[in-house]
């Protein structure tokens, strides 16, 4: 976001091939519940749909992080704040009100709320040449980073333990690995605060 512009541009592809990924996936994954040979599966509904709803997010995640590093200072802070910020609501008001896949809700929440602080942080610091000096509050930045680093740990841990070496469960792996690599990049655009 900030940083040296190979590093930019870098971090824009990896989330750019990211989220393309993630919003491909919704064309490929229909929400209806499967159909099988005795009727619809009794829980792929609400399996299929949170998936989907986590395709969804992960998707303009990782597009709209590949933007914001790309762009910089060429679009103010404060459009990427209105950007960040209702999906941020949103994402907290369905954590709140539905227990089902909180957990993962709130982490979207999480991300979103992130952006939405990295962008206000970019809007408020000083800019020269071309970058800009994020005015953000050191605290939160390190618990922003504690966070998404303790995350992309376990998750990978997760990803290099669930596979095994089998096509089916490689497969499988490869969402996890697109949401990994999307926490990477919030990562990596909260170390160039």
């Amino acid at each position: 976001m900030h940083g040296p512009n190979l590093v930019s541009w870098l971090l824009a592809a990896l989330t750019a091939a990211s989220g393309g990924y993630c919003l491909s996936r919704l064309r490929r994954a229909p929400c209806a519940p499967a159909e099988g040979a005795a009727g619809p599966a009794p829980d792929a509904g609400p399996r299929r749909l949170g998936a989907h709803e986590s395709d969804l997010a992960e998707g303009l995640m990782g597009c709209g992080m590949a933007a914001m590093a790309v762009t910089g200072t060429a679009v103010p802070g404060e459009v990427w704040a209105w950007v960040y910020g209702p999906p941020a609501v949103l994402l907290l008001l369905a954590a709140v009100r539905r227990p089902a896949r909180r957990a993962h809700r709130l982490h979207h929440a999480v991300g979103a709320l992130a952006m939405t602080y990295m962008a206000l942080a970019m809007a408020a610091g000083p800019g020269h040449a071309g970058h800009h000096a994020a005015a953000g509050s050191p605290a939160l930045t390190g618990a922003l980073l504690a966070y998404f680093g303790g995350y992309a740990l376990w998750s990978g841990s997760r990803l290099l333990s669930g596979s095994g070496g089998t096509v089916p469960a490689a497969a499988a792996g490869l969402p996890r690995a697109c949401r990994l690599s999307v926490v990477i990049g919030m990562f990596a655009m909260l170390l160039t605060m």
